[in-house]
């Protein structure tokens, strides 16, 4: 059986889902939980580590260890201001402005270290299913421009999965609000991240959903609030 995963990678923690008997259900980790933390470690050139151990590596290796790189999806160096801030890794200047991330023996691209990310989930699922996935659904937040989506995409795609769609994160909370309704609404999603705070209005008509308006403030989630 063809299985399609859901994948919220997000800028803090990730969690992996699928949909069964009409119902999304969140798939545990190896260590028991639910949320992945979207960190990972490179211990060394041939051991990555991911997840609540990479995590516990912040303080005592915090050049190798990789935290909240969602924020550097798709962006260009000369652009980056205060998205460097409170980052204690080593962010570099790449080929046409890119961003890169200097771990000591090797440069990454922040899609890269997104991959390591999404290959921990699909590991995780192909040990829950007992089986091989290589499709999913992922979600972004509703301001990622362009290259952001196109930059989430190819980590997926490094990372082994035919990237199906990519849905914007308050159009899957409405999704899953009002897929059993059919009454005709205007609803607001808050999305309180550990990266971000967004605020969209969406129209649902039965089974179409619109988003009519959506702000956020990308320095104004979990991590800021630690800060």
């Amino acid at each position: 059986m063809e299985r399609v995963i859901g994948i919220d990678l997000g800028t803090t923690n990730s969690v992996v889902a699928y949909f069964e008997q009409g119902r999304p259900v969140v798939i545990q980790n190896p260590t028991g939980s639910k949320i992945t933390p979207s960190v990972v470690w490179y211990k060394s050139p041939s051991e990555i580590v991911v997840g609540e151990l990479a995590k516990r590596q912040a303080l005592t290796n915090p050049k190798q260890t990789i935290r909240s790189v969602k924020r550097f999806m798709g962006a260009r160096f000369s652009e980056l201001g205060e998205k460097r801030r409170g980052i204690a890794y080593d962010l570099v200047e790449g080929p046409d402005d890119s961003v890169l991330i200097d771990v000591g023996w090797c440069r990454v691209t922040p899609e890269e270290v997104s991959a390591e990310i999404l290959k921990h989930l699909k590991k995780t699922a192909e040990e829950f299913f007992g089986e091989p996935v290589d499709k999913a659904v992922i979600t972004v937040p509703a301001y990622f421009n362009d290259n952001q989506r196109a930059a989430t995409k190819r980590a997926g795609e490094l990372a082994g999965l035919e990237v199906l769609r990519i849905i914007n994160e308050p159009t899957a909370a409405a999704l899953a609000y009002g897929v059993d309704r059919s009454s005709e609404q205007k609803i607001a999603v808050f999305d309180f991240g550990g990266g971000t705070f967004d605020v969209t209005i969406l129209e649902i008509d039965k089974d179409v959903f619109e988003v009519k308006s959506t702000r956020g403030d990308t320095f104004l989630g979990g991590d800021n609030i630690d800060d």
